[in-house]
């Protein structure tokens, strides 16, 4: 399995998940252009794409999704509740039927050698999903937009070979920063985003030992530093009471604008 962020970060989010056989998108909120330039560079073209996975419907996962779908006739998939918000959004146009799929949170399908399984998240959207993602005795996991975690998510989360998991602010910068106050409580709220220092936590409570790769996504503009949030998560994991440590693990910072490397599970 392949994993690659195209763009990650709160001003767009696209992810390609694939193998020899099989490619997908978790997202598409940057511009189409922009994702068939992320694809070339993968080594795809963006007709081979098997589907889109949407998570939730706010602008920032979907932005490019209606071009590409039309585009490419790739079919989507996303809970009946965000598909429902995807149709009435004027800007992305009109869909044919037959390329919206939905899907159910902790039901799995399948995409050529992919299963995947979509599960709930707790975020101020429709119906919003993470998606895990397996091939042969390999699994990794797209998890942002959490405004908080619990068991369920834990769950969720166990055995991964990677994952993509949301740390999208610092609380410092957050609380101090310039936006209203009403925004900053709905980010730090239980169905906002999860902090830097949550991300560290929720880490500590999935690590395992075939965890190989962590990317760190999702991360706001105005309220967080890729620096910063690389630190806050590392120190956490390494003042936790997991028995890892961070340097166990090959752990980055998944760019608003450049592409991730490619990450071979």
């Amino acid at each position: 399995m392949r994993l690659v962020s195209i763009a990650s970060g709160s001003s767009g989010n696209s992810i390609y998940v694939g193998t020899d056989q099989t490619h997908m998108l978790i997202d598409a909120g940057i511009s189409a252009k922009r994702i068939e330039k992320g694809l070339y560079e993968v080594g795809l073209k963006p007709s081979e794409l098997s589907g889109i996975c949407i998570t939730h419907e706010h602008s920032d996962h979907i932005r490019g999704l209606g071009v590409l779908a039309r585009k490419y006739s790739i079919p989507v998939y996303a809970t009946e509740g965000t598909l429902r918000e995807i149709r009435k959004m004027k800007s992305l146009g009109e869909y044919p039927a037959e390329l919206l799929n939905p899907v159910l949170p902790d039901a799995g399908f399948s995409m050529g050698d992919l299963d995947i399984l979509p599960f709930h998240i707790d975020h101020d959207a429709a119906d919003p999903v993470a998606y895990r993602v397996r091939s042969g005795n390999r699994s990794i996991a797209v998890a942002t937009d959490l405004g908080h975690y619990n068991q369920y998510t834990i769950d969720h989360l166990l055995d991964l070979d990677a994952v993509l998991l949301e740390s999208n602010h610092d609380l410092r910068m957050l609380e101090t920063g310039p936006y209203p106050y009403y925004l900053k409580r709905r980010i730090m709220g239980d169905f906002g985003h999860l902090s830097n220092e949550n991300a560290g936590r929720l880490l500590n409570c999935i690590l395992n030992d075939h965890m190989k790769h962590i990317l760190l996504g999702h991360l706001s503009k105005e309220n967080n530093m890729p620096e910063l949030a690389y630190e806050t998560v590392r120190l956490e994991v390494d003042m936790g009471e997991c028995p890892y440590q961070s340097s166990d693990f090959h752990m980055a910072v998944a760019g608003r604008d450049e592409m991730s490397e490619i990450l071979t599970i």
